[in-house]
């Protein structure tokens, strides 16, 4: 199994930027594909982001392309998201994830809250 913390959440004006981090600890961190998805109040959970276990693929959806990159730092077992041009509608619960197969995400963090106010 893999455990998840992340950070790097909080409350930024519209046009601002955060980084969101996912500490990995347990089995060993480049075995797994990750994802960010994220949940607003009232909606369904979408996937935001996904990077192969390289770093080598990556994957937006297209709400957050050209503002949001997904990363990974394979040594420090830690997953990344840089958030640019930030927009009243990227307030969510961010969640990374932790996928064997690329498909189904088995394992996930707690999430963290982003408030973009206009």
């Amino acid at each position: 199994q893999v455990q998840l913390v992340e950070s790097g959440g909080g409350l930024v004006q519209a046009g601002g930027s955060l980084r969101l981090s996912c500490a990995a600890s347990g089995r060993t961190f480049s075995g797994y594909n990750m994802a960010w998805f994220r949940q607003a109040p009232g909606k369904e959970r979408e996937l935001v982001a996904k990077i192969n276990r390289s770093g080598s693929y990556t994957y937006y959806a297209d709400s957050v392309k050209g503002r949001f990159t997904i990363s990974r730092d394979n040594a420090k077992n830690t997953l990344y998201m840089q958030m640019n041009t930030l927009k009243p509608e990227d307030t969510a619960v961010y969640h990374c994830a932790a996928s064997v197969l690329g498909t189904t995400y088995e394992f996930w963090g707690q999430g963290t809250q982003v408030t973009v106010s206009s």
